[in-house]
């Protein structure tokens, strides 16, 4: 095919007939085309007719040397942009055929041919993007792993050396029972290297350094998530119920044994018929004055404990929680120890232990049901920091309030729900650092005739493991921010750190959740092996959405916090005071809902970070008063304040996101302000911005209802996201590497 009009058809030939699902539809329409051209004289008609039949396809050689030409043609002119450009250059410009672009293109929208796709198909391997994106370290590893360390870097290092030794093999085995005294090993272990008594005092022999203790458990989920759950009720749960509730008398007697594990215990609270509410628990501790005893009994089998760890198989004695009966009156829920098996690990007369048998995960963990009859235990083992029985046999405490004592009590508790959240990142950060690396190495689907690409170049790999990425660095500062908050906290601001100890648990929990399940369907069929750790880890941290309290209850009471500072918008306050809230700053809210702000696209605007949190804040803030005017009124209009929160409950869960989503974003902000080095600031500001516009793309209905944002806004945000996963992607595996996470424990993918 010399004639230089003939070899203007050849990208359509080769198009046609590399495609396997052009139709005889296809074909006819292309014959018609050339049918209908009156520049081709018959002859030409026809030579180019005879390579358009179906029952006589060119050869295999004709077509490679069309391609060939084709990918010559680019070569030597680099500018071409469409399909018709290459036809051009094959005709060398003919002039006749200059003018019948319209009818080119007519043919390719009717062929079915994408122009853009299609050409990007000749170019050749080196010349793409998606090729040429290549995995990078932009910044130092080592310096940010020093960052996110922070003062605990020589503890976490001693646990990741601990957790590396060969002893610590991960299992894979489906036998609960082998499983179940392995882990045990593995806490006595641990044990004696001073690691399970780290927050206890110094004068019982632990470390008193609760700091140093929640980055233990943080390092261990890492590993096995059944030993983080062990180890934290033998000495988390048992032990620091124990030092929390109990006085010197307990700590002399129990916590030395507890922390070498010499002791092994349970923390005994969930009951079948009432879990998150421990108001409502029904085991008993009834007071007989003459014998100086308490008399523990559950009295019908739903009152049972239930989901106790420990208990199934471990556990010699337990902190109970039961309901203080004296003289038939009853002072609530208080605590006390009850021993359940002897030294020998056999059950007690009084006490009846159930198995929970396996479950979705963490099945090294041996769970249990105890039940209670008639447990006669002195006087001594109640925990009496905040409630006791005197020499008259009356029931006496510091705290006069009923409601005030209770909370009291189960705020000494509040460091499961940092532990756990911590817990939850780690596990994320796992779960990330695989299905990322493992990305970067597995190859598919590159350019025609090229070589296969690391998936993670494409956008939507980059959205699904990157976005998750920005949102673990920034809950990895606001639990650190919560526990410094926890570990300086003062009684007035107890309620505070409470319920966002509460949010952060709920928000880390579900994150991690949900980060793990696209974890694994990245790794394809790789995630579903459980060499590849990514099973474990999802199946054994479903249970953290509903343990140490159910993330929904969580976030109700997170919201009526938030509400607490509406107490008065109930009685004397009005509606108009209530929206005055959301525009205290009068201002600056209507200069960011301005014309031109809601329509702002620029780069700068969109990456700044003031932008952000005033975003998150305005948002924060309207939710929050939309939901106090609206059982205000319903308050107002004669329904019971009990009625008026359950019919507002899905805006008291909105209430609690808004407010945890900029709690998360104004920590990592704070955070980054802090960074003196000018690499890791940056990539860490890159992180920030993709988790502050993602956050802001998740929710850009609310945005646009609202009319904070016009539609061409949360367009460019969308686009700038896709930007910076980009941006981002070339440090990716630098920044899960800065996890430092031991290779021991990563499974066999990377």
């Amino acid at each position: 095919m010399t004639n230089t009009k003939l070899q203007a058809f050849i990208p359509l030939f080769y198009l046609v007939w590399s495609d396997d699902l052009l139709t005889k539809k296809e074909f006819a329409t292309l014959q018609q085309f050339i049918h209908s051209q009156d520049w081709l004289s018959t002859e030409e008609k026809q030579e180019l007719l005879s390579k358009t039949s179906i029952s006589n396809p060119p050869s295999r050689q004709d077509i490679t040397d069309w391609k060939n030409k084709i990918e010559q043609t680019i070569q030597e002119h680099t500018a071409v942009k469409s399909i018709f450009e290459i036809v051009l250059a094959l005709s060398q410009n003919d002039a006749t055929i200059q003018n019948l672009e319209t009818s080119f293109v007519q043919l390719e929208n009717d062929l079915g041919i994408l122009g853009e796709e299609a050409l990007s198909n000749f170019r050749t391997k080196s010349e793409t993007l998606t090729v040429t994106h290549h995995t990078d370290a932009n910044f130092d590893v080592q310096k940010l792993t020093s960052l996110l360390d922070g003062e605990q870097a020589t503890i976490i290092n001693k646990v990741k050396a601990v957790i590396s030794q060969p002893e610590f093999r991960l299992e894979t085995t489906t036998d609960i029972n082998f499983y179940r005294q392995k882990v045990y090993y593995w806490c006595k272990i641990l044990a004696d290297e001073n690691l399970g008594n780290m927050a206890y005092p110094k004068q019982y022999g632990g470390g008193e350094n609760i700091a140093d203790y929640f980055s233990i458990m943080e390092t261990l989920s890492y590993h096995d998530l059944s030993l983080v759950i062990k180890f934290g009720v033998q000495f988390g749960l048992w032990g620091m119920s124990v030092q929390s509730l109990g006085t010197e008398k307990h700590y002399a007697k129990y916590l030395k044994d507890i922390g070498s594990l010499k002791l092994p215990g349970c923390f005994a609270m969930t009951e079948t018929h009432h879990g998150s509410n421990v108001k409502g628990l029904e085991t008993t501790a009834t007071y007989d004055h003459e014998t100086q005893t308490f008399t523990i009994h559950t009295p019908h089998p739903k009152a049972q404990k239930e989901y106790i760890g420990n208990a199934a198989l471990h556990g010699q004695m337990a902190t109970v929680f039961a309901k203080l009966m004296i003289a038939g009156q009853d002072y609530g829920v208080n605590a006390f120890i009850v021993p359940l098996r002897d030294e020998n690990g056999v059950v007690l007369k009084g006490i009846t232990i159930g198995d929970c048998g396996h479950k979705m995960g963490l099945n090294g963990v041996d769970n249990g049901t105890i039940r209670f009859d008639n447990m006669v235990i002195p006087k001594e083992n109640m925990l009496d920091r905040f409630a006791s029985v005197n020499e008259e046999g009356a029931f006496e405490s510091p705290i006069p309030s009923d409601n005030r004592r209770f909370f009291t009590m189960l705020g000494t508790l509040v460091g499961g729900r940092i532990g756990i959240p911590r817990s939850a990142l780690a596990a994320a950060k796992t779960g990330l650092t695989i299905a990322i690396k493992y990305s970067d190495q597995r190859r598919q689907f590159g350019p025609e005739g090229g070589s296969e690409v690391p998936i993670l170049n494409y956008r939507m790999h980059q959205r699904r493991l990157l976005i998750p990425l920005a949102k673990t660095y920034a809950v990895h500062f606001a639990l650190q921010y919560l526990t410094q908050r926890f570990l300086k906290k003062t009684e007035t601001e107890m309620q505070e750190i409470e319920a966002l100890a509460a949010g952060l648990k709920s928000y880390s929990t579900w994150s991690t959740t949900a980060i793990l399940q696209e974890c694994r369907e990245a790794c394809g069929g790789k995630g579903y092996l459980s060499e590849n750790r990514i099973d474990a880890l999802k199946n054994d941290t479903e249970i953290y959405t509903t343990f140490e309290g159910d993330n929904t209850v969580l976030m109700q009471l997170v919201a009526k916090n938030r509400l607490s500072e509406f107490r008065k918008a109930f009685g004397e306050m009005g509606s108009f005071g209530i929206i005055n809230y959301v525009y205290e700053n009068a201002k600056s809210v209507i200069a960011e809902k301005n014309p031109i702000a809601i329509r702002k696209t620029d780069e700068a605007h969109l990456l700044d970070s003031e932008f952000h949190l005033q975003a998150f804040e305005h948002r924060e803030k309207t939710i929050l008063a939309s939901a106090a005017k609206r059982i205000k009124k319903l308050v107002d209009d004669g329904l019971d304040a009990y009625d008026a929160f359950n019919v507002v409950q899905h805006q008291m869960i909105d209430v609690a996101e808004a407010y945890l989503d900029r709690v998360v974003l104004e920590q990592f902000q704070i955070a980054i302000a802090a960074v003196k080095e000018p690499d890791t600031k940056q990539v860490l500001n890159r992180l920030c911005q993709l988790y502050a516009l993602s956050q802001i793309e998740k929710n850009k209905a609310w945005y646009l209802e609202d009319n904070y944002m016009e539609a061409v806004k949360t367009k460019a945000i969308r686009k700038m996201v896709n930007q910076l996963c980009w941006d981002i992607r070339p440090d990716a595996v630098a920044l899960v590497n800065a996890f430092a996470i031991p290779e021991s424990c990563l499974g066999e993918l990377v």
